[in-house]
């Protein structure tokens, strides 16, 4: 019975059996003992997954199913939904890598003997780890609704991307729930912070083929590897639901913040930047979100990844601050952005507003006084700002006197794209709780905006990373470096307290020299003129029209079971450090340019000849790697096509899963996301050399593509230095 717990949809019976979603309509009409269905609607209707396996097996359609998918498909079917089966999966992940002995014993036997047994078994790891738990397990605080805090994927997960959960963008504020007592005029100290909940057996033999699956996964893989995939998974399927933070700012935030022993993240979502905390002995690290769900997934995240003591948290941390009485070494934080219902009216007379009392229009102000709050004398705290807050008007009192008293220490322009929401250059407040006033005070500002990615590139982070802490540490040390035009600037607090306090970068610093300077202007335009010449070449002869083909068609999945292919899919880490191929470099047709957390999974390298496609997105793309790319690792939401040459061409494969059409049919659209299933991507049973003349002509377009996105880049490029010189003077208009 409690295998049948696990739902799963039509298109998930397509994904397991590697066949189109008409196939398995043809199914439910032509055999009587297909299982019926038991959830969902009658236009989507839900099956037993176990039900659904037997079925395949008995009729021979079942597909080799890795196992990450099969535990996936477990996951995502839950019957309490896919959170609450990831906190259970990693409690038991906990236990496996903690205590793999006591594992082996209760998991032994029988569902109903692990579901008997598991909750002593989990509250032996969890207890010590988080704390004793209270009568509601994880502390809920006074009901906040705001969701805000730095999470990850993955690889995001450590792959790929970090998350932050539920963070709003300035056009979109979240309301926060009212406060459990609104006469209140100050924080209810929270108790001292919980454990995560023991779940109960009867809810936990639901689970049993979940846990048995993560645990065998966990054999192959490692628990925390395999718990990173199943989030990664999850996070990727709920895009809108999720905002994603990179791991190269979550890794830049924890840099500025310096060494810590004590590491406190307010808003924490699902732990991206506590994770990018570097480990250190007897560290401790502290977090809170208004989420019980993800306040447990990120002591988790946190408790598998290292030995420090975790202390997580639920509860709206402006209202009921879980943590009132710590001193923390730093504060990483990405809040929720303009949230007007932060507390207002009950929080006038907070200790914590040292600073002024921060207006209804100012929640973020609000966030930047609680982490100085929470600072120990001398500590660092950094947060992800939205510009706006450098400049309203309705700050600005509280703006100068973190100047005047020397808490605010820098503030830096990072690229657009490089958070969310993406069109927006976000901003990075550097803070310290000063032990003493400077003599001679100073701010750091500094614009990367220059580093701004291409397309969907994102930003080139290497280059942000290395002038924002090149930059920081010389102004740390108090040395008089040299000022870099348009870039970085030390500021005399003076000089920014007037009427408008504005500390927006970009108004304080000198202008960089016009793009390239004069002399590269001219060999630009020479390199545009060749490129145009070439890109005329390249451009494709007229078409004929000519009758409609009738092929017959194969799909990849049939391919990869009968050995014409090798497919595989993008991994959450790896133990090679080798530069990262991501989906952004795939869509914009550029270099590799990720990177993945150092772990024991294998990572999957591409070799030249292979063939890669994203997975989300809807965008018909379709690249084959080349001698320059080969080598690079896959990333999350990629799939790898390693053809058999002796049966497929991958230009012609290539150009074939590119159609338009093609991709229609393979993509399963939901109401945040559309998803492309590859292994139902088709393409015509042709001989060898068919193949070879139609790769001939796709190869011949990609070539043609490139040029024409190397012509648009050396455009930009000339039209920008165009305008910089002839506004700065540099450039006569004659």
């Amino acid at each position: 019975m409690q295998d049948n717990a696990t739902e799963v949809t039509a298109a998930g019976i397509a994904r397991l059996a590697g066949v189109g979603r008409a196939a398995v309509s043809n199914w439910r009409r032509r055999h009587a003992d297909f299982p019926k269905p038991v959830g969902g609607t009658e236009t989507s209707p839900s099956f037993a997954l176990a039900e659904v396996e037997a079925w395949l097996r008995q009729q021979g359609k079942l597909a080799e199913v890795p196992l990450r998918e099969r535990v996936w498909q477990q996951l995502a079917g839950h019957p309490e939904g896919p959170v609450t089966a990831l906190a259970y999966t990693g409690c038991v992940l906990l236990l496996i890598h903690e205590r793999p002995t006591v594992w082996l014993d209760v998991s032994a036997g029988s569902d109903e003997r692990l579901a008997e047994l598991l909750p002593g078994a989990l509250e032996q790891v969890l207890t010590p780890r988080f704390g004793a738990p209270g009568a509601a397990g994880v502390h809920t605080g006074a009901g906040g609704a705001h969701t805000g805090g730095a999470g990850e994927p993955s690889s995001a997960a450590g792959s790929g991307p970090a998350v932050n959960t539920g963070s709003t963008s300035p056009a979109s504020p979240a309301p926060a729930a009212p406060p459990e007592h609104p006469a209140d005029p100050a924080p209810t100290a929270a108790p001292p912070t919980p454990a995560i909940p023991v779940p109960a057996g009867d809810r936990l033999l639901a689970s049993a083929p979940l846990l048995r699956g993560a645990a065998e996964l966990a054999a192959g893989t490692g628990a925390r590897q395999a718990f990173e995939f199943l989030l990664g998974r999850h996070l990727d399927a709920n895009p809108r639901q999720y905002t994603l933070t990179p791991a190269e700012l979550a890794r830049l935030m924890a840099d500025l913040a310096g060494p810590a022993r004590t590491v406190l993240d307010p808003a924490c979502g699902t732990g991206a930047l506590l994770r990018a905390v570097d480990p250190r002995p007897g560290q401790e690290l502290y977090a809170q979100d208004s989420s019980a769900d993800l306040a447990a997934l990120t002591a988790l995240r946190l408790a598998l990844r290292s030995r420090a003591t975790v202390r997580a948290a639920a509860g709206d941390t402006l209202r009921r601050d879980a943590h009132p009485g710590l001193r923390a070494d730093a504060v990483l934080c990405h809040p929720p952005f303009n949230e007007r219902n932060w507390g207002h009216d009950e929080l006038a007379y907070d200790p914590r507003w040292e600073y002024g009392f921060p207006a209804r229009t100012e929640s973020e102000l609000a966030w930047v006084q609680h982490a100085l709050a929470r600072l120990a004398d001398d500590g660092t705290a950094v947060l992800l700002m939205p510009p706006a807050a450098a400049s309203r008007r309705s700050g600005r009192r509280i703006r100068a006197d973190l100047l005047r008293r020397g808490a605010l220490r820098a503030v830096v322009a990072l690229p657009v794209g490089a958070a969310p929401p993406y069109n927006i250059p976000l901003h990075l407040w550097v803070l310290r709780r000063p032990g003493r006033t400077p003599a001679a005070p100073e701010v750091l500002l500094a614009d990367t905006g220059r580093f701004a990615g291409e397309a969907r590139g994102g930003p080139d982070w290497p280059a942000v990373r290395d002038a924002v802490l090149d930059a920081w540490r010389a102004f740390a040390r108090g040395e008089r470096s040299a000022e870099r035009p348009g870039l970085a600037r030390a500021v005399p607090v003076i000089e920014l307290l007037d009427d408008d306090v504005d500390l927006a970068p970009a108004r304080h610093l000198p202008p960089s020299a016009p793009a390239d300077g004069v002399e590269q202007l001219t060999a630009v335009r020479e390199r545009l003129g060749a490129t145009l010449r070439l890109t005329a070449d390249l451009t494709p002869p007229p078409a004929e029209p000519v009758p409609p083909a009738r092929w017959p068609l194969t799909t990849v999945g049939e391919l990869a079971r009968g050995g014409a292919l090798v497919l595989r899919t993008g991994g959450t880490g790896g133990h090679t450090r080798v530069p990262v191929l991501t989906d952004h470099d795939v869509l914009a047709g550029t270099a590799p340019s990720g990177t993945l957390p150092e772990t024991d999974e294998e990572a999957v390298l591409t070799e030249p000849g292979d063939v890669v496609l994203p997975v989300l997105g809807g965008g018909s793309v379709a690249r084959v790697v080349d001698g320059a790319t080969g080598g690079a690792a896959l990333g999350r939401n990629l799939v790898l096509l390693r053809p058999d040459p002796a049966a497929l061409d991958p230009w012609f494969l290539a150009g074939f899963l590119r159609g338009t059409a093609n991709h229609r049919r393979a993509s399963s659209y939901a109401s945040t996301a559309t998803r492309l299933d590859v292994r139902r991507l088709q393409l015509p049973r042709l001989p060898l050399d068919e193949q070879l003349r139609y790769g001939a002509r796709f190869r011949a377009l990609d070539e043609f593509e490139r040029a024409l996105r190397h012509t648009s880049r050396l455009g930009e490029q000339l039209v920008r230095g165009m305008y910089d010189g002839l506004t700065d003077g540099t450039v006569a208009p004659d």
